[in-house]
């Protein structure tokens, strides 16, 4: 089994334009969060999805300076880029993962590919039920399924949203889901806001110099010592963007 981990990255940003470049303990956040998941051992290729629009040429020439492979389709259309990918690498497995969540856990993302392995299901993530962070998310998928979708999906949140298309559907599609042994859900480690920025900057500050392979229990341990840096869903919902829309499974 191949599998193909995409980042998908682009500038625009309503709340917080450009974060992704945002500096994190010296280097841009989008590096950072690359390094992390790098150490990913069950991925086999790695690369970031943005858009043609000029103004995410910045982020094609980081990835390219990191040695980082590239591809690049509509602003707009994200599953159309992941489908580019996809037909570009010849994968069996697609890992999902967005370029604002500079936390993310290599741990996390092998144990979602694990448990997608060993399920047999066409879609496996830690956001069905969430008992991880926010900005832990994982989305393992079937290469074929993605391809599937794309060559059908007319609806623009399944455009937008890549794999909404596939966990609505749960009458088609086999779904499992990675649940963690705690609760974390309420805590909040993403970034769309200057405020997130400033609470993953200074979690940065704080570990990256004596351990630059922090991790989920690092940060744990971290909040347990500073519990007033800790941000938790009250300072933002978790995936708001798909308010309003039929998620399907996801408010099973």
């Amino acid at each position: 089994m191949s599998t193909l981990a995409i980042v998908q990255a682009r500038m625009g940003s309503t709340r917080l334009p450009g974060k992704v470049l945002l500096p994190l303990a010296g280097a841009p956040m989008l590096q950072r969060q690359l390094e992390r998941i790098q150490r990913a051992s069950l991925i086999d290729t790695l690369v970031v999805a943005t858009s043609t629009d000029p103004a995410d040429d910045a982020i094609a020439a980081l990835a390219a300076e990191l040695g980082i492979d590239v591809v690049r389709g509509p602003l707009h259309d994200v599953l159309e880029r992941f489908a580019i990918a996809i037909r570009a690498y010849g994968p069996d497995t697609v890992v999902r993962l967005t370029a604002d969540c500079p936390l993310a856990s290599p741990a996390v993302i092998d144990a979602a590919i694990a448990r997608f392995a060993e399920s047999g299901a066409d879609y496996c993530s830690n956001t069905l039920h969430a008992t991880y962070p926010d900005g832990l998310d994982v989305e393992v998928v079937r290469a074929e399924v993605l391809l599937e979708i794309a060559g059908v999906a007319t609806d623009q949140p399944e455009r937008e949203h890549v794999t909404l298309g596939v966990y609505r559907h749960p009458e088609r599609y086999r779904l499992d889901e990675l649940m963690g042994d705690r609760d974390l859900s309420d805590l909040r480690w993403t970034v769309d806001t200057p405020e997130d920025y400033a609470f993953v900057r200074e979690i940065y500050d704080a570990l990256h110099a004596q351990d630059p392979c922090f991790d989920l229990d690092d940060v744990l341990s971290l909040l347990e010592r500073r519990p007033g840096l800790s941000r938790t869903q009250a300072d933002g919902r978790r995936n708001a963007a798909l308010d309003g829309l039929d998620k399907g499974a996801m408010d099973a």
